[in-house]
């Protein structure tokens, strides 16, 4: 009945996609040509474009597992995932009609279009999880699982089945071999032994069995995965090593052979990489061209007080540890290169000059990462680069210190944001980079740009 319910909702879904793709592109032309009376390409010729985009997005959708079962999942993690889709939809449609020389369209329209089709389709999936969420607590479209393993990890689970009724779960009872049976662990039956599994899947109208059996018991796997797969009832497995992972992991695969990564790094995707690259190229060139004539004066200023090069260039460790030079507006004195590259600056640090004084107190010091941005080294978001010299000292006694360089480092971050930078604690630093690092996403870049915006350059901590 679940997959007769999961099959109708998304037939369902991808209708109502499909509408709202109409809808979209409706909604943008008349909104874009709205009182135009010059002459200008009908709806007609657009509707010849969603002949392309319709697909297009409905092939995106899918590959993004927009319509996989989000019973687990969050709808952060599906609006995301619909945003993703929506950008690479776009970039895909107008590269095509570049390509077959349909450059008539307007642009503009496409952009609306866009931003309706990302808030219709959220809108959409918003809706569908509340009325889902509703007839679940009603008792409906209810998953009638299996528990086997009564000792910590299955009780940890069943509480949070518990917790969380809108997902819809209704736990039938464990099977243990330690338990005994007719025991009630928090309101959940023990309703028999592992050697009864058979006879259980017999008798009950399982969806899913879950395994939850700790590390010492793993010899008994085989024969009850056996048992569920001629059944032909799901299993999945609760690890028990997940306790000795210090994040939350991902598996990959080399010719079937699972690989279980120890953390999750959304930004090991490639549409993810690709997405906040072009960011990245986009607002790094906008920020050079606005903030150009501030460069220049800046720029003159500093070679009028002291001698010496304008620019500093100063080796940083970057992503997955190599070292690159990342370039500042000179705000000291000439200093060799190991009192650079080993010495803190300090609040009231001597090495400073008037104008090096006010850019690092106002961060216009770190305009020229811009380029760095541009070049790849760096990205507009991310954890702040070290001096190998510190970077040597910190993974000895920070841990997880050089978790940071799995990502580009950023010119500001979510540590930034949140207060730590400058003499400040580098754990809570770590702390904050290791967060973004697991729980990246365009919005959060977006959040920590905006953040960094309305927070202002100045801040006590810089000097």
């Amino acid at each position: 009945m679940i997959r007769e319910n999961q099959k109708f909702l998304n037939q369902l879904q991808l209708i109502l996609d499909i509408i709202i793709l109409i809808i979209s592109l409706t909604l943008a032309y008349y909104i874009r040509f709205w009182g135009y009376t010059e002459d200008y390409l009908t709806f007609n010729y657009y509707l010849k474009a969603a002949f392309l985009l319709i697909p297009l997005y409905l092939f995106l959708y899918y590959t993004f597992e927009l319509y996989e079962p989000h019973r687990k999942k969050g709808l952060s993690e599906e609006a995301f995932n619909i945003i993703k889709s929506n950008f690479l939809g776009m970039i895909i449609l107008l590269s095509v009609l570049f390509i077959i020389r349909q450059i008539d369209y307007s642009r503009f329209v496409f952009v609306l279009f866009v931003i309706f089709n990302i808030v219709l389709t959220i809108s959409e999936r918003l809706a569908i999880r509340i009325f889902l969420r509703h007839i679940r607590r009603k008792g409906y479209n209810i998953k009638y699982i299996l528990i086997i393993g009564a000792g910590d990890l299955g009780q940890q689970f069943a509480k949070k089945v518990q917790a969380n009724k809108h997902l819809g779960y209704s736990i039938v009872g464990y099977l243990d071999d330690k338990k005994s049976k007719g025991r009630k662990i928090k309101e959940v039956p023990v309703i028999g032994r592992l050697s009864d599994l058979e006879k259980i899947i017999e008798e009950h109208l399982l969806d899913e069995v879950i395994i939850a059996l700790p590390l010492k018991e793993y010899d008994n796997l085989k024969d009850i995965i056996n048992i569920c797969e001629k059944s032909g009832v799901k299993t999945q497995i609760i690890p028990d090593y997940l306790r000795y992972i210090p994040a939350r992991p991902t598996v990959d695969e080399i010719d079937g052979i699972p690989l279980i990564n120890i953390r999750r790094v959304p930004l090991d995707n490639l549409a993810n990489r690709f997405i906040k690259r072009t960011m990245d190229i986009v607002l790094s060139l906008i920020g050079i061209i606005i903030t150009s004539p501030i460069m220049i004066i800046v720029a003159i200023l500093i070679k009028l007080e002291s001698p010496g090069p304008v620019v500093f260039k100063q080796e940083r460790v970057g992503l997955n540890r190599r070292n690159f030079m990342m370039y500042k507006f000179r705000s000291m004195r000439v200093q060799n290169k190991e009192e650079s590259d080993t010495q803190w600056t300090t609040k009231d640090d001597p090495r400073k000059t008037k104008i090096g004084e006010f850019i690092r107190k106002t961060s216009i010091d770190e305009l020229l990462q811009l380029f760095n941005v541009l070049k790849g080294d760096m990205s507009l978001v991310g954890p702040r680069p070290e001096r190998p010299f510190f970077v040597e000292q910190f993974r000895e006694t920070i841990p997880k210190y050089m978790v940071k360089h799995q990502v580009r480092p950023g010119i500001t971050g979510w540590a930034q944001v949140n207060g730590w930078r400058g003499d400040t604690s580098i754990e809570e630093r770590i702390k904050c980079d290791l967060y973004y690092i697991e729980n990246w996403s365009l919005a959060l870049d977006i959040k920590i740009i905006i953040l960094t915006v309305i927070n202002g350059f100045v801040h006590k901590n810089a000097y």
